[in-house]
């Protein structure tokens, strides 16, 4: 399977758009840069369409939330950068209903309803860690759609910043293309957007923090508007107001792993965040832990990483939750990355999605991964997480 692949399943799916001719859509989507991005180009490429377009930021897939949004029939769903690790649970409460098309890079659940499509490019042999972000996905749908979407081709860059090796597989083709097309220049080591003036990754950094820290303030909503008409100087300052915010929680936070260091059991070190991020999204418990990943003298390098945060029980735009949650995010350190390669280690959402199984929703990709559970299934989730590691000897020889 390959990139023609993708396109031919795109093919068909524009097809089926069109001829629906709905007047609007619904774009769910992920509060992080690449959510951001993926939501941006959705929009504009819907709007050419003459298509409205309503946004709908959800840091986290909830069964629901997901029950509600397709209880009724004839809409048109997009997930983007989110969606494709529970295409088999909203296959079950579309049943048909909508029109739904997921646009992700983590990793996929088959989707069983035939109304719902998930081109994610790890259903067509890349992969989502390192080939292409959720934005380069939406990138290449839009442009199917029309193109003269290729305009937007800085957002998959942007989104795609996440990716630690830098621009690779699918991503390489859209530099390249974007370059050919004046979109974006070389600046120095990185790239620059035309049109703003402002580097790729000095976009992204600021997108993650509107996005995240910004979750209950309206961030994803200036986030999207700022990938679509540039910074402003409000905007700047109010990424400035989150960015001191979420710095002062995590020097209180790290202050306190010192003084306290993290939990442990054999293959996994842990710690509890509890209301330390009250009013912040709960991204930021992901973020933290990616930064904790470098604190080698905080961390051990043969363990995998697990921040507990409480989750609000207010999603913006939708309601209150009926359940008291926690979200649990996983980081691989480095030096345990290539045994995740070489099959001798779970993946994190491989592991996290065995440990929560019954009680848990859990998504995203082999070195980094989430999960959202009751608050009185923590310990359960650990405990779960440590048996399934030590269940496989495959997995124990690992850290011999």
């Amino acid at each position: 399977m390959q990139l023609q692949d993708f396109e031919k399943k795109t093919n068909q799916v524009v097809t089926e758009l069109k001829a629906k001719k709905p007047k609007e859509a619904i774009i769910v989507h992920h509060d992080d840069a690449d959510g951001l991005c993926s939501t941006a180009i959705t929009k504009r490429a819907l709007e050419r369409e003459g298509i409205k377009p309503k946004t709908f930021c959800l840091e986290k897939v909830y069964t629901e939330v997901i029950e509600d949004l397709h209880s009724k029939s004839g809409q048109t769903i997009f997930y983007v950068d989110i969606g494709s690790s529970h295409a088999d649970m909203i296959s079950e409460y579309n049943n048909g209903k909508n029109l739904t098309i997921i646009l992700d890079h983590h990793d996929p659940k088959p989707a069983k309803d035939p109304q719902v499509f998930d081109l994610n490019f790890e259903n067509y042999g890349f992969k989502g860690e390192t080939d292409f972000s959720g934005a380069t996905c939406c990138y290449l749908f839009a442009k199917t759609l029309n193109k003269t979407n290729m305009d937007l081709g800085y957002l998959a860059l942007v989104g795609s910043c996440e990716i630690p090796e830098g621009f690779m597989g699918i991503n390489k083709l859209v530099l390249e293309e974007a370059c050919k097309n004046g979109i974006i220049q070389q600046k120095g080591k990185g790239y620059e957007i035309i049109k703003f003036k402002t580097r790729l990754d000095a976009l992204f950094s600021k997108l993650q923090i509107l996005g995240a820290v910004g979750y209950y303030e309206g961030g994803p909503e200036i986030g999207v508007n700022a990938c679509l008409e540039g910074l402003s100087k409000e905007t700047e300052e109010k990424v400035n107001a989150l960015e001191n915010k979420r710095k002062e929680a995590n020097r209180r936070l790290l202050g306190r792993l010192y003084l306290e260091r993290l939990k442990e059991t054999e293959h996994i070190q842990w710690f509890d965040a509890g209301d330390m991020y009250a009013g912040m999204g709960t991204k930021v418990i992901g973020q933290f832990c990616s930064f904790l990943a470098y604190q080698t003298r905080l961390i051990k390098p043969n363990k995998f990483i697990l921040g507990f945060v409480n989750v609000p029980s207010e999603i913006p735009g939708w309601g209150k939750l009926k359940e008291k949650f926690v979200k649990a995010s996983v980081r691989v350190p480095k030096t345990m990355q290539s045994l995740i390669d070489d099959g001798k280690l779970l993946g994190a959402v491989n592991l996290l999605d065995k440990a929560s199984e019954g009680f848990g929703v859990a998504d995203g990709h082999r070195y980094a991964a989430s999960v959202i559970v009751p608050v009185a299934k923590k310990q359960t989730l650990i405990e779960n997480a440590e048996k399934q590691l030590k269940a496989d000897g495959i997995h124990e020889r690992a850290y011999l």
